[in-house]
């Protein structure tokens, strides 16, 4: 008689020992945890809240018009011509997903520190989570954009064709939560960094400026700032503008950097995560 004999398979879970890149392999074999992640994320987001999903529309129409009352009709700031509301507009949308993305993005393994010693799962997924669920509120602050662009009549050109390259730019949240997230668990001071940081960024790039508004000699390196990449891109697929490839190859490469390196960096840091926070 042939006894039939059980085998069991034993994966032996390490820490990286040197820098690695993302294990993409690991993120597919728990997607279903992601998916469940990033559901919750946005069904918790305006939970008990009156407004609801209203709120993804009310909080960047209130920043248009308050911008607009204020560097448009008393700063006077030039835009070429273009409607300054619709000019802000363009740019606030897309600047009000990636703000809101990195705040959470980055106090995400501290927010959700009570899963992390329970069960292994790649931690990579928690800076990323709040990254997915806030395109919810992107996609319908949209609509904000879209009945803009209606009442100014404006046209779409070939430049539209791009937009997906930009809408992909938007990613640099990513990065900059795999660094933030990382660093928070050890250093409490990026929580009280943030706000901070967030108003320094508006101010940083061409929200509710031209790009062009910027002395010649510093374009370049004003240019490595990912975010003004993304704002001159929105602003040149949406209003039909010569697409101003100066302001977004470097932005690019900023961009490319600062996901992979930040992703190295936090799977670097895997292995104290539990033990530090």
């Amino acid at each position: 008689m042939n006894e039939a004999i059980n085998e069991t398979t034993t994966k032996v879970l390490e820490p990286p020992k040197s820098w690695q890149m993302i294990d993409f392999k690991e993120l597919v074999a728990y997607q279903d945890l992601f998916v469940f992640l990033v559901k919750r994320d946005i069904k918790v987001l305006y939970a008990q809240s009156i407004m609801g999903f209203s709120w993804a529309i009310f909080n960047p129409l209130v920043q248009i018009v308050i911008f607009t009352v204020i560097f448009g009709r008393v700063a006077n700031l030039d835009t070429g011509g273009v409607p300054y509301f619709l000019f802000s507009t363009v740019a606030i949308i897309p600047w009000t997903y990636m703000s809101e993305a990195t705040s959470t993005s980055s106090q995400s393994l501290v927010s959700d520190s009570s899963m992390l010693g329970k069960v292994y799962f790649p931690r990579l997924i928690f800076p990323l989570t709040p990254v997915l669920a806030k395109l919810v509120d992107f996609s319908i602050s949209l609509l904000v954009l879209l009945v803009v662009m209606v009442y100014y009549k404006v046209v779409p050109t070939a430049n539209i064709l791009l937009l997906p390259l930009f809408v992909l730019m938007i990613s640099v949240p990513a990065g900059i939560g795999f660094w933030l997230s990382s660093l928070a668990i050890r250093y409490r001071d990026v929580k009280f960094a943030m706000p901070f940081l967030i108003r320094m960024l508006i101010y940083s790039a061409p929200i509710l400026y031209s790009a062009k508004e910027i002395p010649e000699a510093y374009r370049l390196a004003y240019s490595f700032n990912p975010i003004v990449g993304v704002i001159e891109g929105f602003r040149a697929c949406l209003l039909g503008s010569p697409i101003p490839w100066e302001y977004i190859a470097p932005g690019m490469f900023t961009c490319v950097i600062l996901v992979a390196s930040g992703a190295m960096y936090f799977r670097r840091m895997e292995r104290i995560i539990v033990d530090v926070i």
